[in-house]
């Protein structure tokens, strides 16, 4: 995972810097846009989620299919409680979405091991940043608890431990990866799918 991070540095500081992303950082985000964020990003959790657990009993992806670290029921609660039960036909999905969710399904192909690379970029990220943006969105958008669902980890004393622990995860199951520099390159174009399809969330909704 070291070797993703160092690779990586410079696009995860240019998801911080740009699209919707940057403005939910800034605390400049409207709910609009925020629900937006949700639903455009739920397709790609329902892929890497379905594909992980293809691939539960696979030679060393079963640590990184964690049920505890999944993130679609917890957005789709939130878009219900954000946007009512009509948010699938209230809120597009955008192109950006649509490749980004395409490319999470192709990894699930062969061995699945690109699969590591985008539960890197999407967990870990999850888990390094959730206190953070839950304590700016509920400010800047006065949201309840039961619309912030997914920052929380149900069950989860804590989630630094969680973190952590997954992270080691997520090396072993890249031990038993013979190319290695395919996770690499999967994870920066995992990291350059996020961060179109942020700058398409802030266009679409200009």
């Amino acid at each position: 995972m070291d070797a993703i991070r160092d690779r990586t540095r410079a696009l995860h500081a240019e998801a911080e810097r740009s699209g919707v992303v940057s403005e939910l950082l800034r605390g400049r985000i409207d709910r609009r846009s925020y629900a937006a964020l949700l639903r455009n990003l739920l397709p790609v959790y329902r892929e890497l989620e379905n594909g992980l657990e293809r691939h539960r009993d696979s030679s060393g992806m079963g640590g990184a299919a964690q049920p505890v670290v999944y993130r679609a029921a917890a957005l789709e609660s939130d878009l219900v409680a954000l946007c009512g039960p009509d948010w699938q036909h209230d809120i597009a999905i955008l192109p950006a979405a649509e490749r980004y969710a395409s490319a999470v399904a192709d990894a699930t192909v062969s061995d699945g091991s690109p699969l590591i690379a985008h539960a890197y970029v999407r967990y870990l990220g999850d888990l390094s940043g959730g206190r953070i943006l839950r304590g700016i969105v509920a400010r800047c958008l006065s949201l309840e608890a039961s619309q912030l669902a997914f920052y929380d980890y149900p069950g989860v004393e804590n989630v630094e431990t969680l973190k952590t622990s997954y992270r080691a995860d997520l090396d072993r199951a890249a031990d038993h990866v013979n190319d290695r520099e395919s996770v690499i390159a999967e994870a920066e174009r995992a990291f350059r799918l996020n961060n179109e399809l942020s700058v398409a969330i802030t266009a679409a909704n200009r």
